[in-house]
C-alpha cells in the first residue's frame, strides 16, 4: 500500500545510484502558473520515449502558491518528491539539496519558467551516452531581450578564454551530467552554471547541443544587472578554485613574490647609490630618504611579504579543511513512501 509522508528536514534519505533512472531536478521560485504544465510535459516526453524517470522539485523560498500546487503533484505521481526551503537560499543551494536527495545515475537540471523544453531530454541522453559525462544546453536561437543576450555573450567568451573550456552558453539552465560528476562538484553561491567548467577541471568529458529556448508565458525574470556582476566575480572564484583550488601559494606566492623582489630591486639600488656616495664618493650626495623610490620600494616589499603569507595561510586551510556544512535549511519534505505491510 502506497501512503503520502510528511519526512522531517533531518532524514537523510539514501543516495545510492539507481541504474537506468534520470532524476530530474527543478528549483522553484514563484512559478505557480507553470508547474502543472512543466509537469505534463515532462511525463510527455519521457513516456514517448520510455525514461524511467523522479522529479525533484525544491521550492526556494516562494511566497506565492507554488508549494501548495507541488504537494498536489506529489499526491498524483509517486514519481514526485518535494523540498521547501525556510527561505530563499538561491539557485546553488536548491540545486545542491536536488543532487543529494536524486536516486538516478543521470541528473537533469531545468528551470521551472517554461523556457527550457522538457521535448529536449531524450536527445540530451542520447547525447550524453555518445561518450560524454556532461552535456550543456545551447540556447542557439534565444528569445530573450537584447539586454540579457549580448551581455552573455561576453560573459561566455570570458569564461571560454579563462578556463579553457568554450560552450556558447555557459548559463543554459538545461544542463544533463552523470551521477559521478554530481559526487564530485559542489555548488555554492551561484556556481551552478559552471557546472561544466568544475566537471572539465576533474577530467569530465563536456560537450553542448542546441536546444530549443521559449519565450518566458509567465511571472517575470528573476534576474537582474547585479547578475552580470556576481557572475563576473564568480568567474574569478572558478578560475581560482579550478586553476589553484589545491594550491593556492602558487598564485598568491608568485603575487607576493613578484612584489617582494620589485620591492627589493629598488631598495638595493637605492642602498648602492648610498655606497657610491658616502663610501666610494664616485657621485654628489643626495638624500636617500626623501626619495619616493624608498617609500615605494619598501611598501612594495611589505605587500610581497603579505602575499606569500596569505598563501601559506591558504594551504594549511587547504590542507586541514574537512567537509562544510550545508548551505540551506529545509523545512519540510513531502514524498511517496512504501508501507513495509
Amino acid at each position: 500500500m502506497t501512503a503520502i509522508e510528511n519526512v522531517p528536514s533531518s532524514q537523510e534519505s539514501s543516495n545510492s545510484a539507481d541504474l537506468g533512472l534520470l532524476s530530474i531536478v527543478v528549483p522553484v521560485l514563484n512559478e505557480s502558473e507553470s508547474l502543472s504544465e512543466l509537469y505534463s510535459e515532462i511525463e510527455k516526453a519521457c513516456a514517448g520515449h520510455e525514461i524511467n524517470y523522479e522529479l525533484i522539485f525544491i521550492d526556494d523560498g516562494s511566497t506565492d502558491d507554488s508549494w501548495m500546487l507541488i504537494e498536489n503533484l506529489v499526491r498524483r505521481d509517486k514519481r514526485i518528491s518535494a523540498l521547501r526551503f525556510r527561505r530563499n537560499f538561491g539557485k546553488a543551494a536548491a540545486l545542491t539539496a536536488g543532487l543529494q536527495r536524486g536516486r538516478g545515475e543521470l541528473f537533469l537540471m531545468m528551470d521551472a519558467d517554461l523556457q527550457d523544453d522538457p521535448a529536449e531530454i531524450p536527445g540530451m541522453i542520447a547525447h550524453l551516452n555518445s561518450g560524454y559525462d556532461v552535456v550543456n544546453g545551447w540556447k542557439k536561437h534565444r528569445l530573450d531581450p537584447w539586454h540579457k543576450v549580448y551581455p552573455s555573450k561576453v560573459f561566455n567568451g570570458l569564461v571560454g578564454w579563462l578556463t579553457g573550456l568554450k560552450l556558447h552558453d555557459h548559463n543554459c539552465g538545461l544542463k544533463l551530467f552523470r551521477r559521478e560528476v554530481a559526487n564530485e562538484i559542489k555548488l555554492y553561491g551561484e556556481l551552478h552554471r559552471f557546472i561544466p567548467v568544475l566537471a572539465h577541471a576533474r577530467g569530465f568529458r563536456v560537450t553542448e547541443v542546441a536546444v530549443h529556448h521559449r519565450p518566458r508565458k509567465h511571472g517575470h525574470s528573476k534576474y537582474g544587472v547585479r547578475r552580470f556582476l556576481r557572475g563576473f566575480l564568480d568567474l574569478l572564484t572558478v578560475k581560482f578554485l579550478t586553476g589553484f583550488g589545491q594550491r593556492p601559494q602558487h598564485i598568491l606566492g608568485a603575487f607576493g613574490l613578484g612584489f617582494f623582489l620589485l620591492g627589493l630591486c629598488g631598495v638595493s639600488y637605492l642602498g648602492l647609490l648610498w655606497l657610491m656616495m658616502n663610501v666610494c664618493g664616485c657621485i654628489e650626495k643626495a638624500p636617500i630618504g626623501s626619495r619616493p623610490l624608498l617609500a615605494y620600494s619598501i611598501a612594495s616589499m611589505l605587500l610581497g611579504a603579505q602575499g606569500i603569507t596569505f598563501g601559506l595561510m591558504a594551504e594549511l586551510i587547504v590542507a586541514n579543511t574537512g567537509q562544510t556544512t550545508d548551505t540551506y535549511s529545509i523545512a519540510e519534505t513531502y514524498e511517496h513512501k512504501v508501507d513495509s505491510q
